[in-house]
């Protein structure tokens, strides 16, 4: 059982009194307790179960423009006297950085909503390894089928964050997640591949023999992949792929990176980078959302965002920090996106894999390949080799490359968006990608 909010609040309040007691001018605590179980099997035994119950804190000291912190697993009273003495004496000899404050006292939320974050239904481990004992079996079905893992976790945690202004919130979240990573093989290659589901609720996530299916179709469709040459084509990305092309995006457009100067959409601000077909959205407001909340890890109001209007750049991603770099107010974006997606496309998924004669379907991308300093991306890749619309054979061992600035001008989304996790994208095509083959 997760620590109330009764004693998260106590801590916090106790830490802000010491940091005012020993000097400094501001302060901000954040206090969490976190619970996790997780099951493992593999080859349809049980490989590993284990726990954490994980309590820490946080403390941030100001001396006006100075500015240090600190952080424990030890709450006792005693620790945290010394703590925090320590933390503030830091402050002191911290140089000073005219950018450091709390953020301003209007920008701060002035209630928790309630999201349905939390679902404090306990699975027991007993039920947990019956459905991975499900999963398993129904994963191995298919001879080609030589190796299997899974995984069943729960988490629940609490939080208080608070600082010297007054503010003093939190609320409690869950997570029930489940995965299968299978490994198949045949007389020509051996491939792997997975699937997931991660809810709020327990009742959300996908039966044992849903989720198996997926992984074993997944991968099995792999085997015998054929090479193919070089040439510019159209790529077609995956929902899981195109989501991460989402979260470079969103690097990119984050306060840190452009205060710095580090990111190739630094001077975009209100002009049109994507299509106007395009359309991006931060949503923290959705019910059992995985990334929903009401305020950032700064305390400040999140409201939705559209980043994207019409192919146009309307919004960064502001903390208070790099906001006053900039002179913009902190848009509740401290810690990043909530629910981040692209909006639905025009067009079904049968059009898009019909739009081109042949093309690329992506399923798995290798290596960290996205560059937000220049805009450049290139990754290893396998998937499919698409011809009238029709899944031909899989593809292995091409390099894709491109530039964001181009891919984004490029993009054609289907209409099947799916909200399976906190960043989300519809199936994504980019025309005119260069493929490096054999």
């Amino acid at each position: 059982m997760v620590k109330d909010q009764e004693y998260l609040e106590k801590k916090a309040s106790y830490c802000l009194d010491l940091a005012k007691k020993f000097g400094a001018t501001n302060a901000s605590v954040s206090v969490i307790n976190s619970i996790s179980e997780t099951v493992n099997f593999r080859n349809k035994k049980l490989d590993e179960s284990n726990r954490s119950d994980d309590l820490a804190i946080e403390i941030s000291t100001y001396i006006n423009k100075k500015k240090s912190s600190i952080s424990s697993s030890n709450l006792l009273n005693e620790n945290l006297d010394v703590l925090i003495e320590k933390c503030v004496e830091t402050t002191k000899n911290t140089p000073e950085d005219e950018f450091n404050s709390l953020p301003d006292k209007d920008l701060l939320a002035q209630e928790v909503k309630d999201f349905d974050l939390y679902d404090e239904t306990h699975f027991e481990n007993d039920k947990k390894i019956d459905y991975l004992k499900q999963l398993e079996e129904f994963a191995s079905n298919d001879k080609k089928i030589v190796n299997t893992e899974s995984s069943f976790s729960e988490n629940k945690s609490n939080f208080i964050l608070a600082n010297s202004q007054g503010f003093c919130k939190g609320y409690k979240s869950s997570s029930f997640s489940a995965s299968s990573v299978i490994v198949a093989k045949d007389e020509n290659s051996m491939e792997r591949d997975y699937e997931y589901t991660s809810k709020c609720h327990l009742k959300d996530i996908k039966d044992a023999k849903s989720l198996a299916k997926i992984a074993a179709d997944q991968t099995i469709r792999k085997l015998s992949p054929q090479k193919i040459g070089s040439e510019k084509i159209s790529i077609i990305f995956d929902k899981r792929i195109a989501k991460g092309i989402l979260s470079t995006f969103a690097s990119a457009i984050a306060s840190s990176s452009i205060s710095r100067g580090t990111s190739f959409l630094k001077d975009k601000i209100h002009k049109k980078i994507f299509s106007e077909t395009i359309n991006i959205f931060d949503k923290p407001d959705m019910l059992k959302g995985l990334g929903s909340r009401s305020f950032d890890a700064e305390g400040v109001k999140t409201d939705t965002l559209q980043l994207v209007e019409q192919g146009v750049l309307k919004h960064y991603l502001v903390d208070t920090y790099n906001g006053n770099k900039l002179n913009i107010k902190s848009n509740g974006r401290c810690g990043g996106t909530s629910n981040l997606y692209l909006e639905n496309g025009k067009i079904t998924y049968k059009d898009l894999l019909n739009s081109n004669k042949k093309s690329l379907y992506i399923t798995e991308t290798i290596g960290h390949g996205s560059n937000i300093v220049t805009g450049d991306y290139s990754v290893g890749a396998t998937g499919f080799f698409i011809e009238n619309g029709e899944f031909k054979y899989p593809i292995n061992e091409i390099t894709i490359a491109g530039n964001f600035k181009d891919m984004f001008q490029n993009m054609i989304l289907a209409n099947d968006l799916e909200f399976k996790y906190s960043t989300n994208s519809p199936t994504m095509m980019i025309e005119g990608m260069v493929v490096a083959g054999k």
